[in-house]
C-alpha cells in the first residue's frame, strides 16, 4: 500500500482559487476512481470534483469553508500499488511542481504603480495576491478581490454540529443566536456585492409605466406559447426593449477598466438575468440577445433557469454579461435599488405589474396596468441625463409594444 496526496486541480482558465463548500466522504471511505469526493465553489459555480484514484480517504488535509489555491494539497489516499493515478501524487510532492517558492515577502511581484498605490490606500500587502494578468501581474481587480477576502472573514468548523438544521451552522446556549458559515454561493454573493459597492458610485433612478398593450400581446400569445411548450414572461419583452434602448444609449452597454482607467464600449449584447434560487442569487447569460427571436429569449429564459435551479450552470453560462435585468416583480417586489453586476455599469430592474389610477390625456383617470422600473448606474460612466434618456426610451417600448416590433432588426 502507498500513500498519496492529491492537488486541487485547475478547474477553468482564469481559476487560481476556489472554496471548499462540502466532503462528500470522510477518513476511511473507500472510493473508486471517478466517485464524487467534494463539491467546490467557483466565481457562482459549484463544481462537483472526482475522485483521482481507487482506495481509502486517510485524511482531508481542508475543511470545508476554506479557501485554497490550485495545487494544494487536499486529500490523502491509502492506494495499493496497482492503483495509482498519475494525477495523484506521493507523499511530500506534488505533479508539476518543482522547488517551492520563495516566501511572500521577498518574493517579486509585477504590478502597475497605480496598483500599488491602490493597495497601500486599501491596507492590502501586494506580497500576498497571487495576480491574475498576464504573467502572474497583480491586478486591480486582484487588490480589491483580496481585501474582500480579508474584510468577510470567515470561521468555518471542521465538523458541523449535528443538531444543526444549516449545515455548518452553530448556536450558543442562552444567547438566542445562531452563527452560520459564510460559503459557497452566499460567499461568492458577497464578495461580489461588496467589491461592486466599493468600487462603482451607484446612483438609482426610478419611475412608473403604464403598460396595458404589453399585457394584452403577451394574453394573446399565450395560447401559441403553449402550442410550442414555452413559458412566456414579460421578461423577453424587457429584454427586446432594453436591447433596442442599449443600441440608442451605447455607454450602458460597457464595462469601466479601473486598471487602465478606461471605459470599454460593448458592441455584442449579452444580457444578464438575475434568478432567485434556495442558494442565492445567480446571473446566467443569454448571449447576443440582439439576434434573438422573442420565442427563442423565451425558450432560453426557460432553459437557462432551470439549468440554476438544478446548479447545473456552466462557468461559460454565467460570465460574459454586458447589461444585467433583475425582475424582483416575480416575487412581489414594487420597487428596488438593484447592485450593478461589476464590471458592467448599469442594471435595470422591474417590478411587478399592479392596477393604478392612470390619468389621461382628457383628465378622465382610469384603473391601468403600471410596472415600477428601476435603473442603477455607475457614475463615473453614465450622468444623471443618459440614464434618464435610456430608461424613458424602455418605458415607451414597454407601454407600446408595437413600436419596438417596428424597430427590431
Amino acid at each position: 500500500m502507498a500513500e498519496y496526496e492529491w492537488t486541487l486541480p485547475d478547474v477553468g482558465e482564469g481559476i487560481h482559487e476556489a472554496e471548499i463548500v462540502k466532503w462528500r466522504v470522510a477518513p476511511g471511505t473507500q472510493v473508486k476512481a471517478e466517485d464524487p469526493i467534494l463539491e467546490i465553489q467557483t466565481d457562482k459555480a459549484t463544481v462537483e470534483i472526482p475522485s483521482p484514484v481507487e482506495g481509502r480517504v486517510e485524511e482531508l488535509l481542508v475543511q470545508e469553508g476554506a479557501m485554497v489555491r490550485v495545487g494544494t494539497p487536499v486529500i490523502r489516499f491509502e492506494v495499493g500499488k496497482g492503483e495509482q493515478n498519475p494525477s495523484a501524487a506521493p507523499v511530500g510532492r506534488s505533479p508539476g511542481t518543482a522547488e517551492p517558492e520563495p516566501s511572500a515577502s521577498r518574493r517579486r511581484v509585477l504590478a502597475t504603480p497605480a496598483v500599488r498605490k491602490l493597495a497601500r490606500e486599501l491596507g492590502v500587502d501586494i506580497h500576498e495576491i497571487q495576480g491574475s494578468g498576464e504573467h502572474g501581474r497583480v491586478l486591480a481587480e486582484d487588490v480589491r478581490a483580496w481585501q474582500v477576502r480579508r474584510d468577510v472573514k470567515v470561521t468555518a468548523p471542521a465538523v458541523p454540529p449535528p443538531s444543526a438544521d444549516i449545515r455548518g451552522a452553530s448556536s450558543e446556549e442562552g444567547t438566542g443566536e445562531q452563527r452560520i458559515p459564510l460559503r459557497g454561493t452566499r460567499r461568492a454573493i458577497a464578495e461580489h456585492m461588496v467589491r461592486a459597492m466599493y468600487t462603482a458610485p451607484h446612483v438609482t433612478t426610478m419611475d412608473e409605466v403604464e403598460v396595458s398593450e404589453l399585457v394584452a400581446l403577451r394574453e394573446q400569445l399565450k395560447a401559441t406559447a403553449a402550442a410550442r411548450q414555452v413559458h412566456l414572461t414579460y421578461l423577453p419583452f424587457i429584454i427586446k426593449a432594453a436591447v433596442s434602448a442599449l443600441k440608442r444609449f451605447p455607454y450602458l452597454n460597457a464595462s469601466f477598466d479601473d486598471e487602465r482607467q478606461e471605459i470599454v464600449l460593448k458592441s455584442r449584447y449579452h444580457i444578464g438575468m438575475a434568478v432567485d434560487d434556495e442558494e442565492g442569487l445567480v446571473v446566467p447569460v443569454i448571449r447576443d440577445a440582439d439576434r434573438l427571436s422573442l420565442w427563442e429569449l423565451a425558450s432560453a429564459i426557460q432553459e437557462l433557469s432551470q439549468r440554476a435551479h438544478e446548479r447545473r450552470l456552466t462557468r461559460d453560462e454565467l460570465t460574459g454579461s454586458t447589461f444585467t435585468i433583475t425582475n424582483y416583480g416575480s416575487f412581489g417586489g414594487q420597487y428596488a435599488t438593484p447592485v450593478i453586476n461589476y464590471p458592467e455599469v448599469a442594471i435595470l430592474g422591474t417590478g411587478r405589474i399592479q392596477k393604478k389610477a392612470v390619468v389621461l390625456e382628457n383628465d378622465e383617470i382610469v384603473a391601468r396596468p403600471v410596472m415600477s422600473v428601476t435603473l442603477t448606474f455607475d457614475h463615473r460612466v453614465v450622468d444623471g441625463g443618459t440614464a434618464g434618456r435610456f430608461l424613458n426610451q424602455v418605458m415607451r417600448y414597454l407601454h407600446a409594444p408595437l413600436e419596438l416590433f417596428m424597430e427590431m432588426t
